[in-house]
């Protein structure tokens, strides 16, 4: 090799490094003014989410509002570690990544969600599932939770002769928006399906206020006035008609929210309301054997279930009668519901569990710590003093809404009270469902009533 060859090598090396020098210069350049752009927007996004909130008037109930700031910033840190890792040439976390992965680390630095630590647990369950007596899981559980049950009782009793209660789709956004508010202690979507409707954010008719300790506590619990009825008053003391505005503050206190309801039909409804980035949501879905169902029901709504009722006396039970459709509907919707869970979509990985109900009635410390390590709240002393006080009890106190249970024979006590033909109708319109929960058919009425014989597979939801 000549001089001239060597020399043109020489010249040519020292090309390469400074161009590979200038594209490390530009990446860097490239980073500190996409990190300059987007500070500035993020105080410009403060600036106005200050002046939103300056906005609100006095009456109204307080909210939270969403933390633009933080959002940029974590959002910043995310770009910043990417694009050093490309500068420097190291793999990274950011490389190799699948989808999934992708997810975790981005939930890891806090850019999906801002709830501060504070969890926001939904019970989904449809009517006579146990809900009332699982709610109570998480109503007992301290002082640091905020509890709420059966919120959108007052949605649907407003809704129901309402043209537009008829589309699903409408009546489920209403439901979504009024537990985002509730979930962010706003109670002024709430209030507007409250009736009669409240005075000055008072109200002596919220459904079932005795059955949430957070509204019949101090400060929320106020001073009585005379001649003013509340039909569902507090149990554990005297207290004046509801401060909404007490409540909500209340609510903000609080480290934990927890909403119990049995009025969501369709879970993938929730998406938005999961994926909002100021909340921390985790969906806990409630189901139970729909033999065992249609039986409750056929007690507690008894005025509701005559056909049915009519039916059990022997008359035959046509598949084309509104009541059989009915009943077909509510199975394949929490049939869907749960598959929509189980398949675990993205924007429910790790915020969904299905429990059913023959589960927490057999072993209910075990599941109760199940659900709470899912919410990722430490199982209080107090819940589990209330589990052991209420899962062994005497016929007397179980009655119909009753929320202390003998739980285990309260499992298998539909067996005795639906008739086998009942019992083969559900199967045949429910057999769907009762397989993906694990629910064994029966063939005869021997069968149904010898309790030796489990009609629960044992499961692992996922």
């Amino acid at each position: 090799m000549t001089s001239d060859d060597q020399h043109t090598d020489q010249t040519l090396d020292v090309q390469s490094q400074d161009s590979r020098m200038k594209t490390k210069y530009a990446i860097v350049f490239i980073c500190i003014v996409a990190l300059v752009i987007i500070e500035k927007e993020s105080n410009i996004l403060s600036r106005v989410s200050d002046k939103l909130i300056q906005r609100q008037t006095p009456q109204q109930t307080p909210q939270t509002p969403l933390d633009y700031s933080n959002t940029t910033q974590n959002g910043s840190l995310t770009v910043l570690k990417m694009l050093l890792s490309k500068l420097t040439g190291t793999k990274g976390s950011y490389s190799n990544f699948s989808d999934g992965q992708e997810e975790d680390e981005l939930d890891d630095v806090g850019t999906y969600s801002y709830s501060g630590g504070r969890k926001h647990i939904l019970l989904l369950a449809t009517t006579r599932t146990g809900s009332s007596f699982v709610g109570e899981f998480f109503n007992q559980h301290g002082e640091n939770m905020f509890y709420l049950f059966e919120p959108l009782w007052h949605v649907e009793r407003m809704l129901t002769m309402a043209t537009e209660a008829n589309n699903g789709t409408v009546l489920a956004g209403i439901y979504r928006d009024v537990l985002q508010g509730l979930f962010l202690c706003d109670f002024s979507p709430l209030e507007k399906f409250i009736s009669p409707p409240p005075q000055e954010h008072v109200t002596p008719a919220l459904f079932r206020r005795e059955s949430s300790l957070s509204l019949c506590e101090e400060p929320v619990c106020t001073p009585v006035i005379k001649d003013v009825f509340e039909r569902y008053h507090c149990k554990t003391r005297r207290c004046g008609p509801l401060n909404l505005t007490l409540a909500s503050e209340s609510c903000l206190s609080k480290q934990h929210h927890a909403i119990k309801t049995v009025r969501v039909r369709q879970l993938d409804t929730l998406q938005p309301l999961v994926e909002d980035p100021r909340l921390d949501v985790r969906v806990i879905q409630l189901v139970r054997d729909p033999r065992a169902i249609l039986a409750s029901r056929m007690v507690a709504f008894s005025a509701k279930y005559q056909t049915w009722k009519a039916w059990a006396q022997g008359g035959q039970v046509p598949e084309d009668d509104e009541e059989v459709k009915r009943l077909k509907g509510n199975c394949d919707q929490i049939r869907m519901s749960a598959e929509v869970g189980l398949s675990q979509p993205r924007w429910l990985r790790r915020r969904y569990m299905l429990v059913r109900y023959e589960d927490i009635a057999r072993y209910p410390m075990q599941k109760a710590e199940d659900m709470y390590k899912f919410t990722g709240i430490p199982f209080s002393p107090q819940a589990r003093e209330w589990i052991l006080r209420n899962t062994q009890t005497t016929q007397e106190a179980s009655g119909i809404y009753s929320t202390q249970k003998n739980s285990s024979e309260q499992a298998e006590k539909w067996r005795f009270s639906i008739p086998f033909t009942l019992a083969q109708v559900v199967q045949r319109v429910c057999g769907p469902t009762m397989k993906l929960f694990g629910y064994r058919f029966v063939d005869d009425e021997k069968t149904l009533i010898n309790k030796s014989i489990s009609l629960l597979e044992e499961r692992l939801f996922h």
